[in-house]
């Protein structure tokens, strides 16, 4: 059940990120479009409650728990990148916008990229991790046991996303190719 939510929030978001764009570009609507844009973290708080309420009715953790926190998490931390990387393009296919701005390819500006980039999924671990534990306390730990392998997986993650991105393009930084 909370896996056929999950699949619909993301749908959900997709669908409100398309419908708001669409309002505001093609059909010239900006204030619908602002509406259905600002509409994008009510998915979210679906989800939330969605899994909360399966918990709370004595369901135990499973993978599809840990997900939900996993996707909630990096929603608060990428959504508003994500929706303003949809708009450039959007704006610039549909309203005559200037180019969607590309990520730096080399040099120090690569580096502060991939650091802010990394600072964004550690904003989505603490959320994800923050809501993990959440349940954990609330439920209990017999009935939550994998939500700690959820933790200590999404840890591991965000650290070889540190060694492989930032620490590593701070060290051997790109060059610009001659």
């Amino acid at each position: 059940m909370l896996l056929a939510v999950i699949i619909g929030c993301e749908i959900g978001f997709w669908v409100l990120l398309a419908a708001g764009l669409v309002a505001r570009y093609p059909l010239r609507r900006p204030g619908l479009g602002a509406a259905l844009l600002l509409c994008v973290p009510l998915v979210d708080l679906v989800l939330l409650v969605a899994a909360a309420v399966d918990l709370r009715r004595g369901a135990t953790a499973d993978a599809t728990h840990g997900l939900a926190a996993i996707y909630l998490g990096f929603s608060v931390a990428f959504g508003h990148s994500l929706i303003r990387w949809a708009d450039q393009r959007f704006a610039y296919r549909f309203a005559g916008g200037p180019p969607p701005v590309k990520p730096p390819r080399h040099g120090w500006a690569r580096t502060r990229y991939e650091w802010r980039e990394w600072g964004k999924a550690l904003l989505g671990w603490a959320v994800a991790c923050a809501l993990l534990a959440a349940a954990i306390a609330v439920v209990g730990a017999d009935r939550t046991r994998e939500l700690s392998d959820w933790i200590r997986n999404l840890t591991v993650g965000l650290l070889i996303w540190l060694i492989a991105f930032p620490v590593w393009e701070t060290i051997f930084p790109r060059r610009p190719k001659s």
